[in-house]
């Protein structure tokens, strides 16, 4: 039954009008009776849970780019797109949400994609405690339209350049590879975003 604003409930014509069309008061508590048992009420320790772990994930990727400037890059700063780390731990965890271990059972592969091809950056092991069932493969990509790259290849034959004023700007998209480890058909899974 669909409720329209066209009825009034004081008006004893929309009453009779209603019981008219099969409408029993009974029903409607049936009604609502139900869908307290379909939807599930959300359980907030899960979202909190959820929250918790998407966040230290987030800081897990900002350390290893930070760490990564320095010794691999070499560059003196990385500019990473509003909410990027946010949306890749986000998928993240919902590629891990189908493992046994979830995300305890995972490895990740850091690269960076510069002029199509990959650099390493770092592995990070979620949990070391527990034998890794899956492995993921992230491939951050390098900005390629932005004026601070026009400006470093011009500026770094000049007397002043120095390898480490180099600003690095990562695009939105990244891929992201799943690979099972103890699968009976070896899935892969990739994502581009």
């Amino acid at each position: 039954m669909v409720a329209t604003g066209s009825l009034s409930s004081k008006n004893p014509a929309s009453i009779s009008e209603l019981l008219d069309h099969g409408f029993h008061p009974g029903s409607l508590l049936n009604d609502f009776d139900y869908w307290d048992y379909v939807v599930p009420e959300p359980n907030l320790n899960e979202v909190v849970f959820e929250e918790t772990t998407c966040q230290s994930l987030v800081k897990m990727l900002e350390n290893c780019l930070s760490k990564s400037k320095h010794t691999k890059l070499g560059c003196s700063r990385v500019l990473v797109p509003e909410k990027l780390t946010q949306r890749i731990a986000q998928d993240v965890l919902r590629l891990s949400s189908t493992e046994p271990c979830g995300l305890r059972g995972c490895v990740m592969h850091v690269n960076l994609e510069i002029e199509n091809v990959c650099k390493k950056l770092d592995r990070i092991v979620c949990d070391s405690s527990v034998v890794p069932t899956f492995e993921l493969t992230l491939v951050f990509k390098q900005e390629t339209c932005s004026w601070t790259s026009f400006r470093d290849f011009f500026f770094s034959r000049g007397r002043f350049s120095s390898g480490l004023r180099r600003t690095l700007i990562l695009s939105s998209g990244f891929r992201l590879v799943k690979k099972k480890l103890y699968s009976v058909i070896g899935t892969t899974v990739i994502e581009e975003c």
